[in-house]
């Protein structure tokens, strides 16, 4: 592999050095009134036949613009500038690809006032595109200071919920870009790494083509970060501190809440430079009450077990990103980035159970009342290095190759305290269940794109490849009085994943309609290997992904869509591990290393309505699952239930989503969004060798809203509010959920800074805000657990742009290890 990527890399570079150097028209863009130069003037080269626009370029500090790579041939120039009348030069020829050198232009002001040319051209909230919904993340301001989760959770078909589960269009698993950029991660891990000041734009591919990776059920959520084009310095800072909290549930520790983000750009010729450093310590307090019963039916007995207490967590992650892009001529470009990050998070559960055991033929019971203090620490260790080549053709068509290698030192511990109450002075029993889990991995791609036609070819192959080294330890002080086999807790787990794919795709546009279509070739192998198993268990498959998308333009303010595509939920390392875990007192964990992955289809049917001051869009969509995963229990036994990983046969799930952005007023912009959608699973659920039927189905619905009132001397005061409706799941029932939230800012120091203040989770009376009750159950056991998590959170944010963030680099982020972290 190492050989396939030096030839890689030294075709790029044989590359670079046979490309054709063409003509070049500079100039000079300066004020008709004081003959001072225009810096930021845009200059835009067109061909003299159809006015196309064929290249361009930017004016710097001193005026100065330079069009590189033009060919031989008759030209027109167009230069403009906001405030500026836009000026035109006619009959520009070159011949034997000679440089030419232009008499200054000279622009003459607009009577128009500055602020109302910028009013005239600010930029929707959100629009739909043939593949894509797009939403400006500057409109959720109750998200500052907070991570890219609080972002997307405001979106009309994501939902998060009290557990931090994710989901869009009701489906848990999809797949999150960034900058375009594929992440094989947990959504919530590297959403959480994520600020949310950095974020310029969300983007959301329910139907994606055949140039994606196919992975992710639910489509895919890409994350566009604060851009742009021009030469210069500049410091964005942001800092967020929590206040106290208002309710501490009795918890241990007091929670913290505390960050900050600063991000650089340096740009000057063919460099540009970025780095982002950032730290966030965001602790959560919280609330727990279980209720539990296990039956017997050989004896004769049913088990209740009663419990209540907190369980809260505390949460900080650290990161350091760098990215550099050279551009060496117009025709090539090259990459490079570097990360570094850690990740830390201890959940507490110190809980008071109540045992009882009951005989149901003799009446007698016997009562244990005992504490139990379980905390489970995870940290991950992230390095990160990838480069990126692009090479343009004379033709226009391009070759893109890039590279990526990841290490993830992965480790952390449960340890399982089991005390007399209420002295909380002797312990009966201690449980610890250390683990390490490193993980290495590489990608490389090589993709290229041409026109043919009136259209685009899209081919390329892409390799992947990652390795998890998994030691899972277990002990037990002191060793319990019956004999018990303590080597099935521990032990080592090891998986390898290669995948090879190869795809292409087309894509016209026409005067009304546009089309893109391709398929997708993957050849996929998975190896799991337990020291409790002689034999390795191997998983290969070859699978095609077709993708199809249409866009028909009724008129300027209606059009219609209709997508579909193939996708795979690949299964990650938790879930086939099948050595168990001490949850907490009452669970054990464990997955299967047999699991299927799970295949997707994507069909959706669209109409998109943009009118005067907003736009509306509704979308029907259909998702046929095969081999859904599930997390069901069992009963292990009468006091500790065992939650496994599993196939169902299948799923289907239909709904609509509905969504609208628009200013009534000018100081009022409204953000409606809704969901409903019928979700349905059946099939025989495999959990440890024995079969249980599952025919569950229901309507759910989510609504997200958002609105902003700006007020007199740069003040404006933003709500809103994400609700959840109860869902249903293989076993039972997931309750509603509802989180409201307010900010309010204030605009300093002429517009590049702001401070705000934050009222998050908003609690009133019985509105039960930030609460979440799961409840399963089976023919041997019932469980129902509320949790109640911190409400009234207040904090404060200020943030400060020292010049305008200008970077169009991709900042690398964590590819295999936070997945599993």
């Amino acid at each position: 592999m190492h050989k396939k990527l030096f030839y890689i890399l030294t075709l790029s570079l044989i590359i670079t050095s046979l490309s054709a150097q063409n003509a070049s028209i500079k100039g000079t863009v300066l004020d008709n009134y004081n003959n001072k130069p225009l810096e930021y003037a845009s200059i835009a080269l067109l061909s003299s036949v159809n006015n196309s626009v064929i290249n361009g370029a930017v004016s710097n500090k001193n005026g100065v613009y330079l069009i590189q790579n033009v060919k031989n041939g008759s030209y027109k120039l167009k230069v403009y500038f906001v405030g500026y009348e836009a000026f035109f030069l006619d009959e520009i020829n070159i011949q034997n690809n000679q440089n030419i050198q232009l008499d200054p232009i000279k622009l003459k002001l607009v009577s128009q006032k500055l602020e109302e040319v910028v009013l005239t051209n600010k930029k929707a909230n959100s629009y739909n595109k043939i593949d894509k919904q797009q939403y400006k993340a500057s409109q959720f301001e109750t998200a500052k200071g907070g991570t890219a989760i609080d972002v997307i959770k405001n979106l009309p078909s994501v939902t998060v919920n009290g557990q931090g589960d994710i989901s869009l269009r009701g489906s848990n698993g999809f797949m999150v870009l960034v900058n375009g950029k594929p992440v094989l991660t947990d959504a919530a891990t590297i959403l959480s790494q994520l600020p949310a000041n950095t974020i310029q734009n969300i983007e959301l591919i329910t139907a994606p083509s055949a140039k994606y990776d196919p992975d992710g059920k639910g489509g895919i959520l890409n994350i566009v970060t604060t851009k742009g084009s021009l030469d210069g310095f500049a410091i964005a800072a942001n800092i967020m501190g929590g206040l106290p909290s208002t309710n501490d549930y009795n918890n241990l520790e007091k929670p913290k809440r505390f960050g900050g983000d600063i991000t650089s750009n340096f740009k000057k010729d063919k460099f540009d430079i970025a780095l982002t450093l950032g730290y966030l310590r965001n602790d959560n307090n919280g609330y727990r009450e279980g209720n539990v019963f296990t039956k017997d039916f050989e004896n004769a007995t049913i088990t209740r077990f009663l419990s209540n207490g907190e369980r809260s967590f505390d949460k900080y992650n650290y990161s350091a990103k760098t990215a550099i892009n050279y551009t060496a001529n117009t025709n090539n470009t090259f990459n490079f980035g570097f990360y570094l990050g850690r990740k830390f998070q201890a959940r507490r559960a110190d809980l008071r159970y109540d045992n009882s055991t009951s005989n149901l033929i003799t009446d007698f019971q016997l009562n244990l009342r005992y504490f139990n203090s379980n905390v489970q620490t995870k940290e991950g260790k992230f390095t990160l290095v990838n480069f990126d080549y692009t090479h343009t053709f004379c033709n226009k068509s391009t070759l893109t190759s890039s590279a990526l290698y990841e290490y993830a030192n992965l480790f952390g511990n449960t340890i399982n305290l089991n005390m007399d109450y209420p002295a909380k002075q002797t312990i009966f029993q201690e449980v610890n269940n250390p683990y390490t889990n490193p993980i290495a991995g590489f990608r490389i791609k090589l993709d290229y794109a041409i026109g043919i036609g009136k259209g685009k070819l899209e081919n390329g192959y892409q390799y992947r490849y990652d390795f998890q080294d998994g030691t899972f330890g277990y002990t037990i002080n002191p060793e319990p009085i019956h004999a018990v086999n303590n080597f099935i807790y521990r032990g080592t787990a090891k998986t390898t994943n290669w995948i090879h794919a190869l795809y292409s795709q087309y894509a016209i546009k026409f005067e009304k309609l546009q089309f893109v279509g391709g398929l997708r070739y993957e050849n996929a192998k998975r190896e799991v290997v337990l020291s409790t198993d002689v034999s390795p268990h191997v998983l290969n498959f070859n699978n095609l992904f077709p993708s199809t998308n249409i866009l028909y333009v009724f008129n300027d303010h209606w059009n219609a869509k209709i997508g579909y595509s193939k996708r795979v939920q690949r299964n990650n390392n938790s879930e086939l591990n099948p050595i168990p875990e001490r949850e907490h007192s009452e669970t054990l964990e464990q997955g299967d290393p047999d699991l299927l992955p799970q295949f997707v289809d994507l069909a959706e049917l669209g109409l998109n309505h943009s009118f005067k001051k907003g736009t509306l869009f509704a979308t029907m969509y259909y998702q046929n699952i095969k081999n859904p995963i599930q997390r069901v229990n069992s009963v292990f036994n009468d006091t500790i239930l065992n939650r496994v990983y599993t196939n169902a046969k299948k799923a289907r799930l239909y709904g609509l989503e509905l969504g609208t952005n628009f200013k009534p007023k000018k100081w009022l912009s409204l953000y409606l969004g809704a969901n409903v959608y019928n979700y349905k699973i059946n099939g025989a659920l495999n959990i440890l060798g024995e079969t249980s039927e599952v025919n569950n189905s229901d309507w759910v619905y989510s609504l997200n809203t958002n609105s902003t009132l700006t007020l007199g001397n740069n003040w404006s005061i933003t709500a809103n509010v994400n609700y959840i409706a109860a869902k249903p799941t293989a076993q039972g029932e997931d309750s509603r959920f509802l989180t409201p939230n307010l900010s309010a800012k204030k605009i300093i120091f002429g517009g590049n800074g702001s401070i705000g203040f934050q009222w998050q989770y908003i609690d009133f009376g019985n509105m039960n805000t930030n609460q979440q009750r799961i409840t399963t159950f089976g023919t041997e056991f019932y469980t129902t657990t509320n949790y109640i998590y911190e409400t009234n959170v207040l904090a404060l944010n200020f943030s400060y742009n020292f010049n305008k963030l200008t970077s169009k680099n991709k900042l690398p982020t964590s590819e295999f290890g936070e997945k599993e972290f």
